[in-house]
């Protein structure tokens, strides 16, 4: 079985909507496709094969003042607006509905990363949890902390599923994948710092569990690139990454550099073909 794990990033995600629309458009096809935050977002269009779809949210909708922005924070609670991306736009009657009977026919595996605020421990949601116009399962694995609320998922609270398995690729292979593809949102050789997440963490006292996977995920983040340049010297996986990100951070709103980044991520996932047919 072929995979493909999309880390996400936030709007660096261009990069991973780069690489599988590459894929959808040259009949690149996963039978196990597994999503983190943005990243969720990136897989679910892909498993429903509409290229294109999630470039129109990054480089267009994504500038809306109803997608993200701190008046959104004050009035909701949520800096980045996930019932405007997920219901508003991506229901059946929106502007560009997420193909929901296609992700319901499809015979691939999909699994959403998401981070149980109270436990701190990875949750991992499948296609079987979506319904039409009911995405919770990719608002939850996209809710950053902080500045989200946690979002509630059958009576569960959740936030993103970085906090806690950042590259999915150990579950992957316990899923029963052979090789995998891992899309990476920044350089292959960049490691994870732990400063940012620990001043982060303080704003998570209400979710002390989540709060210290915060102060972990660095270590996480660092301990599952390892193994994923291990696997990829075995010939189990591929690792797509940029080479730069610029100044591109997880929320930073730069059209040019947003298309910039689709495009590197278009271009990259040429090795991809020969890989999946070894």
């Amino acid at each position: 079985m072929i995979g493909v794990i999309d880390v996400g990033g936030g709007t660096r995600g261009a990069f991973g909507a780069g690489v599988l629309d590459y894929c959808m458009q040259h009949q690149i096809n996963f039978d196990y496709c597994a999503g983190v935050s943005a990243g969720a977002a990136n897989v679910s269009s892909y498993v429903a094969g509409q290229a294109g779809r999630n470039y129109k949210f990054y480089t267009d909708y994504g500038f809306r003042r109803e997608y993200m922005g701190w008046s959104n924070f004050l009035k909701r609670g949520y800096y980045v607006n996930l019932d405007y991306i997920y219901s508003t736009l991506s229901n059946a009657d929106g502007e560009y509905p997420l193909d929901y009977e296609a992700i319901a026919a499809s015979d691939r595996q999909m699994v959403v990363v998401a981070t149980d605020a109270r436990t701190g421990r990875p949750h991992y949601f499948t296609k079987a949890d979506m319904k039409q116009d009911n995405y919770g399962i990719v608002k939850a694995s996209c809710c950053v902390p902080v500045i989200d609320r946690p979002y509630p998922v059958k009576g569960r609270f959740y936030f993103d599923g970085g906090l806690s398995d950042p590259i999915p690729l150990q579950k992957a292979f316990d899923d029963g994948c052979d090789k995998v593809v891992v899309i990476l949102t920044k350089p292959r050789n960049f490691y994870r710092t732990d400063t940012a997440d620990r001043r982060m963490a303080l704003g998570l006292r209400k979710f002390p569990k989540s709060a210290e996977d915060l102060r972990q995920r660095a270590r996480l983040y660092n301990e599952q690139l390892d193994l994923c340049k291990r696997c990829e010297k075995e010939g189990r996986v591929l690792i797509i990454a940029p080479y730069s990100t610029g100044r591109m951070k997880t929320l930073t709103q730069d059209k040019e550099a947003i298309k910039d980044l689709y495009r590197m991520g278009y271009q990259s996932a040429d090795p991809i073909a020969e890989f999946v047919q070894k």
